[in-house]
């Protein structure tokens, strides 16, 4: 075989490599949003029965609890180590806000209604993103921004008679998950993401646990496992939307984490028979494209990561 039959082949392999790991990285995705969207569901059920904040507190405790053998067996405690703790307690408390403002939104809408609406959280990301950390905002990007609001306002409809004040419940939800995450990218570059994650986490859970005075419930053995359940899914889903961005570039992995969207309307339906408004179902449409042309725009044409950043798991 000679030296150019050689190079071409080297490429071709290379380039079937390439699209196994991004086919590898989408599947991870998919399922990653299918474990956050049943995340949402077992808090939402769990909020029929117990107050938000021990349906947020008992929710994380489980969530440290799958993360720990993670740290033992994969990262090591080292890992863990804080280089700013004033930072990432702020970052636990802008978590613990959208936490609780995403499970009273929860306890209010259908689950496609809200998560619909959160997605609006990569918008506030771009358009605070100037401000914070100072990054150029070029024309691309401001066209999606004005789209994703565009979205917002037509599954919100502030001007509409049928309008519903609880609709701003998961707005303000993706506006502090849109903070959080710029600062999670601020911190990023002296903390390591499972410090991050942990730090959060214990900060979410503590929060939760002050509400004990103001009337928990006894939780029965099934709804113990449920919360069991809805932590282990919060920790997965974290863990598999990290693991599908190494496997695959951020320009064809991202745009598969807003199937959550038809996991919410899958769930919602079988298991409250939630129909969701059109409306609502055009709005998150509209604001997944324009999530989706933002990060179209800011990724390098070379198919790699780049700066996007495609939103955090909650």
């Amino acid at each position: 075989m000679s030296d150019d039959q050689h190079a071409r082949r080297g490429v071709v392999m290379g380039k079937a490599s390439g699209l196994t790991s991004s086919s590898r990285g989408i599947g991870v995705m998919i399922l990653g949003t299918a474990l956050l969207t049943g995340n949402d569901a077992a808090s939402k059920y769990l909020t029929e029965a117990y107050p938000i904040g021990q349906v947020i507190c008992l929710r994380q405790a489980a969530a440290l609890l799958a993360m720990i053998p993670y740290i033992i067996w994969v990262t090591g405690w080292g890992r863990l180590r804080v280089h700013a703790w004033g930072r990432q307690m702020a970052r636990g408390l802008l978590f613990t806000v959208s936490a609780g403002l995403m499970v009273t939104a929860l306890s209010l809408l259908p689950i496609a209604t809200v998560i619909a609406i959160t997605f609006a959280g990569p918008i506030f990301v771009a358009l605070l993103s100037a401000s914070m950390l100072g990054e150029r905002v070029n024309t691309a990007r401001w066209i999606a921004i004005l789209i994703g609001f565009a979205g917002v306002l037509i599954a919100v409809r502030p001007t509409s008679p049928a309008f519903e004040w609880a609709l701003l419940i998961p707005l303000a939800t993706a506006f502090t998950t849109g903070v959080r995450d710029i600062m999670t990218r601020q911190l990023s570059r002296t903390e390591t993401s499972v410090s991050i994650l942990f730090v959060s986490t214990g900060v979410v859970m503590l929060a939760g646990l002050a509400t004990a005075p103001f009337g928990w419930k006894a939780v029965t053995w099934v709804d113990g496992g449920w919360f069991l359940i809805a932590g282990a899914l919060h920790a997965g889903a974290n863990f598999l939307m990290i693991e599908a961005f190494r496997l695959g570039a951020a320009a064809m992995i991202a745009p598969f984490r807003y199937t959550a969207l038809l996991w919410a309307l899958l769930v919602g339906f079988a298991v409250w028979g939630d129909l969701p408004d059109p409306w609502i179902v055009a709005g998150g449409v509209v604001i997944v494209a324009a999530g989706v042309l933002m990060l179209r725009s800011e990724t390098p044409t070379g198919g790699g990561a780049g700066r996007a950043n495609p939103g955090a798991a909650r």
